[in-house]
């Protein structure tokens, strides 16, 4: 079998392992891993990426890939990275999460096959665990000032908010995960992102204390951009998985406006690229990085996976003609994909189809201070609508309907690079 520990070192998604002996084990015989997530959202988002591809990795290197839905856990919420508690959920919305969550991951894992991927909801057995079965059978083992130790709990112990007894417990509930995998699924190893190192590593201790048995774990660093913030956030909030949350195209577009210094490592991270095919895509943008080859390689390899072959041509061939030309005859969608980052106005939609005039919108876009100025900057030909390479010739033009580039949009610019996406609602 191929090392996969090997395969995650190489490609950054490597930070911890219990015990080196879990190399070899990986190359000697097929075992079985988890991964939890978090059921709070109908989508998985980008912050899910590096454990969706890690499981891949572990499939594809002929290991069966458990993916563990925190039904029960995620009514309580584990306090790792939050500053404040999460809000319950009820069975219906679990249940709805659930099913979303299963169609995102079957982007990534084959729920087929000799080693098919299973997905396993943990509210199956923590939701029947008795209160004192629990205390008896788990809490005896964990030692209070070593649940104090961990940074997450200390954290919010600090902050006037504090932490429930409920958050207080995850730990012990993880580590019940793990237990009961092992010893009902033959599952040996956990892996997750690096702030789940002491639930991952409590829950093997609990299996050697309880069960005698030998359990491993593995973490994966944290999604980080260059400047060291959380990947996967954009304007409006998280970067869904779901098509239906945030659209291919401006999946697509988050991906091309990524830093010139990550293309490579979110390249080995996050596809299954070959490494030197990677190194080759490095080298050709860095020898001309004015044409963002590499964010529009990385963007068009995310959208195929996450989103399929059609859709990732589809957005490629989308941004291509946009960046090259006039914007007219594109979706709203695509529009809004393009121009997230630039100044956004909505004027009712009533006043266009009456006719409205130029020097007016661009007064209230914030492209022109004074309408004064408006008309001086149409009078030079400095205004420009909908990426077209004319500008507006005069300053008493009237905005109608026929100007739209989509069904309710159009694009103003002033200069060079000053964009404002303009609704019309």
């Amino acid at each position: 079998m191929s090392n996969v520990i090997q395969t995650l070192r190489e490609r950054g998604l490597l930070q911890d392992i219990t015990d080196p002996a879990l190399e070899d084990l990986c190359q000697k015989k097929s075992i079985r891993v988890y991964i939890g997530f978090d059921p709070t959202g109908r989508s998985l988002h980008a912050g899910s990426l590096v454990q969706l591809v890690t499981l891949r990795h572990f499939q594809l290197a002929g290991h069966h890939p458990i993916a563990v839905a925190g039904g029960g856990t995620g009514m309580i919420g584990d306090p790792s990275g939050r500053s404040s508690e999460r809000n319950l959920q009820d069975d219906e919305e679990l249940a709805l999460n659930l099913a979303g969550i299963r169609k995102c991951m079957e982007s990534f894992l084959n729920f087929e096959g000799e080693n098919a991927a299973e997905l396993i909801n943990n509210g199956d057995w923590l939701g029947s665990l008795g209160f004192i079965e629990f205390l008896r059978d788990v809490g005896k083992h964990f030692r209070v000032n070593e649940m104090i130790a961990k940074e997450s709990v200390r954290r919010r112990l600090e902050d006037q908010s504090g932490i429930s007894f409920t958050e207080f417990s995850y730990m012990l509930l993880q580590a019940y995960d793990f237990w009961y995998l092992y010893k009902n699924h033959g599952c040996t190893l956990q892996a997750g992102g690096s702030d789940q190192w002491g639930n991952i590593t409590a829950g093997a201790d609990l299996i050697r204390k309880t069960l005698g048995g030998e359990a491993y774990g593995v973490t994966t660093p944290l999604l980080l951009d260059g400047q060291g913030r959380k990947m996967g956030k954009t304007q409006k909030g998280a970067l869904w998985l779901d098509g239906d949350m945030v659209s291919p195209y401006e999946f697509y577009q988050y991906w091309v406006r990524q830093e010139d210094g990550d293309i490579g490592r979110y390249m080995k991270m996050l596809t299954f690229l070959p490494l030197e095919e990677i190194d080759a895509i490095v080298a050709e943008h860095e020898a001309a990085p004015e044409y963002r080859s590499g964010q529009k390689r990385l963007a068009y390899e995310m959208t195929l996976m996450v989103h399929g072959e059609a859709e990732a041509k589809k957005t490629q061939d989308a941004a291509a003609t946009i960046y090259s030309g006039s914007l007219s005859g594109r979706t709203d969608d695509e529009l809004r994909g393009v121009f997230q980052d630039a100044p956004s106005a909505t004027i009712p939609r009533s006043e266009l189809d009456e006719g409205v005039g130029t020097a007016d919108v661009l007064v209230r876009v914030n492209l022109a201070p004074s309408k004064k100025e408006a008309k001086r900057l149409l009078s030079q030909g400095g205004v420009y609508l909908n990426n077209s390479d004319t500008p507006i010739d005069s300053e008493k033009r009237q905005l109608t309907v026929e100007d739209l580039a989509s069904d309710s949009m159009m694009i103003l610019r002033t200069g060079k690079k000053n964009y404002c996406l303009v609704s019309f609602e």
